[in-house]
């Protein structure tokens, strides 16, 4: 009875060791593993040795190509009649921009009729000469004076037809300033029933053909050495913040400006669309090459966490690791990596997020 009990003893303390040590060692499935649909939608990028870039940034403006921009001035004085254009407006060349009654376009017709009534009696002049030479009643001499008077009537009129022509005269001592290129009123000081003086010295438009454009950005002293005649640039403004215009810098003008203290440099940008608008603030990049190379992955492939950078190395969808980076520069939309990572990897560029989380949490 004795022997039973002990034995009996014996079993219930091997069977509860066996189910503590079932306790605590139980089996984890750590594998992880992408779905179809999850692997579908997963992008990646292999990483890749490039030289490193540097990018400067700048504030400027955009301003009207100074060979594509006139002003117009009245070349008479007088009252405004009408103006047919508003700031913005784009406009013709040959376009009427405004019309002006003058009395000196009075007297430019005054010195029309005359100069035609002179040549009118000049040549009825001629004739009577040149019948009185061929009936011995003059002489040679009086036919050829006529004949000069001639000439000078014509050449009196010849200029006052080309002062017309200049000042695009109308009947009714009417004056009409066009426009003598195509583009857009980026500057207006006149208005209807406005008396113009005679001596007036300022312009009363100012037209500028905008399809190019220049950026000119202010460069600050210590960054000068760095900027170069055709170094590629992007510029950003605040109406068009997710719209980047590309250009290259034509001009650098090697002098300081005493009131910003900065150097100027201008760059060229084409456009077509008209976006850009003469004195808007731009931010001008300009993008250089370092006398380095390192490992250069896209922006989105880095997850920044717990003050640290990490990327999702992508082998197969059964083997994803997570790994520590050190970024030394984001340019653009590339991120060179100084260590961590080597050329070839493939690291993943989207659905990064969720497979991170689905690691590490």
């Amino acid at each position: 009875m004795k022997t039973r009990l002990i034995l009996a003893i014996g079993i219930v303390t091997l069977t509860f060791t066996s189910c503590k040590k079932e306790v605590e060692n139980p089996e984890v499935n750590t594998t992880f593993a992408l779905s179809d649909s999850m692997l579908k939608t997963t992008k990646t990028a292999a990483a890749s040795t490039e030289i490193v870039k540097n990018e400067l940034s700048f504030y400027g403006k955009i301003v009207a190509d100074n060979n594509k921009s006139i002003d117009v001035y009245p070349l008479v004085g007088g009252n405004v009649l009408k103006v047919n254009v508003e700031l913005g407006d784009y406009v013709k060349k040959g376009q009427v921009l405004a019309t002006i009654r003058s009395t000196e376009i009075a007297d430019f017709e005054k010195q029309m009729i005359d100069a035609k009534s002179d040549l009118m009696v000049a040549k009825n002049n001629l004739k009577v000469s040149k019948d009185l030479f061929e009936g011995k009643l003059n002489s040679e001499r009086d036919v050829l004076q006529a004949k000069s008077e001639v000439d000078k009537s014509n050449s009196q009129l010849n200029r006052v037809q080309e002062i017309y022509k200049i000042y695009n005269i109308k009947p009714g001592s009417i004056y009409e300033v066009t426009a003598p290129i195509s583009g857009f009123i980026i500057q207006k000081s006149i208005n209807q029933d406005m008396l113009l003086r005679n001596d007036r010295s300022e312009n009363i438009f100012d037209i500028a053909e905008i399809s190019e454009v220049w950026a000119i950005a202010n460069v600050n002293e210590s960054d000068i050495e760095k900027v170069k005649l055709g170094q590629s640039a992007s510029v950003t403004t605040l109406s068009y913040p997710d719209k980047i215009f590309h250009g290259k810098i034509d001009k650098i003008f090697n002098i300081i400006d005493p009131d910003t203290k900065a150097m100027k440099a201008r760059i060229k940008l084409a456009n077509r669309s008209f976006l850009l608008k003469p004195d808007m603030n731009a931010t001008i990049k300009l993008s250089f090459n370092e006398d380095k190379s390192m490992v250069a992955i896209p922006n989105s492939a880095v997850i920044f966490d717990k003050s640290k950078n990490f990327v999702m190395i992508y082998k197969d969808r059964n083997n994803i690791e997570t790994r520590q980076v050190e970024v030394y520069r984001q340019v653009g939309d590339t991120t060179y990596i100084s260590s961590g990572l080597t050329d070839s990897e493939k690291v993943i560029t989207k659905n990064q997020l969720f497979i991170y989380d689905a690691l590490n949490d």
